[in-house]
Parts: structure tokens; sequence; C-alpha cells
């Protein structure tokens, strides 16, 4: 069987050298990039419980209320 010289690093997903994946560090914007892509199905389904909610009768208080105290606290200061 065929073995790559490369693996995905488990933190950040960039291809890493088996023979220096002691030597690797992470990049900040790539770990942060690859983590959301991991989360990509949670951020869309909480997209879609939160539109679920907005629409409900309490979504649609919530949404009255701090509308009502934007409002009430422009008009105040």
């Amino acid at each position: 069987m065929f073995m790559s010289r490369f693996m995905p690093c488990e933190e950040c997903g960039d291809s890493v050298e088996r023979s220096a994946d002691w030597a690797h560090r992470c990049d900040p914007d790539r770990l942060v990039d690859y983590r959301m892509f991991e989360l990509r199905q949670r951020v869309a389904d909480f997209e879609t419980q939160f539109h679920t909610y907005l629409i409900s009768p309490s979504g649609q208080f919530e949404m009255w209320l701090a509308a009502r105290d934007v409002t009430t606290r422009d008009t105040e200061g």
C-alpha cells in the first residue's frame, strides 16, 4: 500500500511532511478557518433555528422588546 509523505495536521488541516511534523506550527488564521470549516453544519443549523425562533410568538415579542429598548435609549440620551 502506498504511504504518503504528507499527512494533514489534526489541528489546522495543513499538509505536513511526516518527517517534519514535530516542527510544524499552526498558522492562527488557518487554524480559525479550519475550525470554522469543521463547524459549518452547526453554524448553518443555528441560523435555521434562530430564524425559526424569530418567527415564533416568543421571537416576535423579543424583537419588539429589543426595538422598543433601542428606541427608548435613543430618546433618553
